[in-house]
C-alpha cells in the first residue's frame, strides 16, 4: 500500500471535520493523529513528526497561519507539508496563507475524497 505508514496530522476545533478527515485518511492507508487546537497542534507536531500537516485557519489559542508559521520558520519541521483548511474562501486569506509558507490552501465545505486526493499528490512530491 503505498500510504502505510504516513502519518497525517490533522488539526480542527470542530470533533465532526476531525473525524470526517480522520476516517477518510484511515480508509486510504495513512495513520491519522489529531489536535484540537494550535497549541496542542504544536506540541503534537514536535513530539510526532507527521508527514504532514492538515490544520484549520479559524481555531481558538492559536490560528492555522500562526501554527503554520512557527513549523515553517523551524528548520527540523519546516520541511512538512502544511494544508491549511478555511471556511472562508477569499482571496486575500489565500494570499496570506502562501505567505505564512502553507503549501495548499483548501476551503470549506470540502470533499473529503479531493483532500485525500491533495493529500497522496503533495506526499508523493515530496518523495520525488
Amino acid at each position: 500500500e503505498l500510504n502505510m505508514g504516513k502519518k497525517i496530522l490533522v488539526v480542527d476545533d470542530e470533533v465532526h471535520i476531525v473525524n470526517i478527515l480522520k476516517f477518510n485518511l484511515k480508509k486510504s492507508g495513512y495513520d491519522v493523529i489529531t489536535a484540537a487546537n494550535g497549541e496542542e497542534a504544536l506540541s503534537v507536531i514536535a513530539t510526532e513528526m507527521p508527514d504532514l500537516i492538515l490544520c484549520d485557519v479559524m481555531m481558538p489559542k492559536l490560528t492555522g497561519f500562526e501554527v503554520c508559521q512557527k513549523v515553517k520558520n523551524d528548520d527540523k519541521l519546516k520541511a512538512i507539508p502544511f494544508i491549511l483548511l478555511t471556511a472562508k474562501g477569499q482571496e486575500v486569506d489565500k494570499d496570506i496563507g502562501l505567505k505564512f509558507g502553507a503549501d495548499l490552501y483548501l476551503t470549506k465545505p470540502f470533499s473529503p475524497k479531493n483532500i485525500v486526493d491533495k493529500v497522496t499528490e503533495i506526499l508523493a512530491l515530496k518523495q520525488q
